[in-house]
């Protein structure tokens, strides 16, 4: 075998002997980079507030016993603490922590109509509960002087799009690697909700007519491969990185609402 065939041979176990904690990981992206990382010999554990999703990964035979799941609301400090402790408690530390739970606002929200309860429930989630986050798992990578938090943002900090998803990070340490991902629409069950939908295909399509990669579509697991790579000892020296998964959609800068209502009318 020449070493030009080596090279290309696939990278197998790329999280061996990695511990990750994944918020809102019991559906969508999350989900999805939580079986990515078992597949890749990660210890997983899910933190999320589906209770009924998230054990039913863990019984998935094809997760085989490397994910289990932990009750956490993020707005909640005791919640995030606790999700933390559960992690150290089964795994004895935390490389990669994975802040992947948020939500989203109503996508014809405008000022008129603006609603003071969902913009608190927007930032607790979205922002109040990434920071406790991250500073829980600082409290846990700081003495070690590694590790690697990572945020899930949204393709809406590169462009104007569907609505405001607030992201604030803070560099804590050397030796703790902070970065985001912000991905274009994924069909995932929190975003048909949004859009009012029932079929995936149908979300695809729509969002596909309005993206500007033609003929791929973005799925959940490209993301959770964008996670890999941040997660794992491939990107060991990027940090303070945003990592833009849009099909050059940010480069247009066009709003995608005024798409989408373009196509039903």
């Amino acid at each position: 075998m020449d070493g030009t065939i080596s090279m290309l041979a696939p990278i197998a176990k790329r999280l061996a002997g990695k511990v990750a904690l994944i918020t809102g990981g019991a559906s969508g992206i999350g989900e999805s980079t939580a079986r990515l990382f078992a597949e890749h010999s990660a210890k997983v554990i899910i933190a999320d507030i589906q209770d009924e999703l998230g054990f039913s990964i863990c019984q998935d035979k094809s997760t085989h016993g490397a994910i289990s799941y932990v009750h956490c609301d993020v707005t909640s400090e005791s919640d995030v603490q606790n999700a933390i402790n559960t992690v150290l408690s089964k795994h004895g530390k935390l490389d990669i922590m994975f802040s992947n739970a948020g939500c989203l606002a109503q996508a014809d929200a405008n000022i008129l109509a603006f609603d003071p309860e969902e913009y608190k429930k927007v930032f607790d989630v979205n922002v109040w509960g990434s920071m406790l986050v991250a500073k829980h798992a600082a409290k846990v990578m700081i003495p070690e002087k590694k590790g690697t938090i990572i945020f899930t943002a949204s393709s809406v900090t590169q462009s104007q799009g569907m609505g405001s998803h607030t992201y604030t990070v803070s560099k804590h340490a050397l030796g703790i690697r902070v970065n985001c991902i912000s991905p274009f629409v994924v069909a995932t069950p929190m975003c048909l909700k949004w859009l009012g939908m029932d079929k995936k295909e149908r979300c695809e399509e729509i969002v596909s007519t309005a993206a500007n990669l033609k003929g791929v579509v973005l799925e959940a697991t490209d993301v959770a491969e964008a996670a890999l790579f941040l997660g794992s000892e491939e990107s060991k020296y990027v940090s303070g990185f945003n990592l833009v998964v849009d099909g050059g959609f940010s480069v247009t800068n066009i709003a995608l609402p005024e798409t989408i209502r373009k196509l039903f009318n």
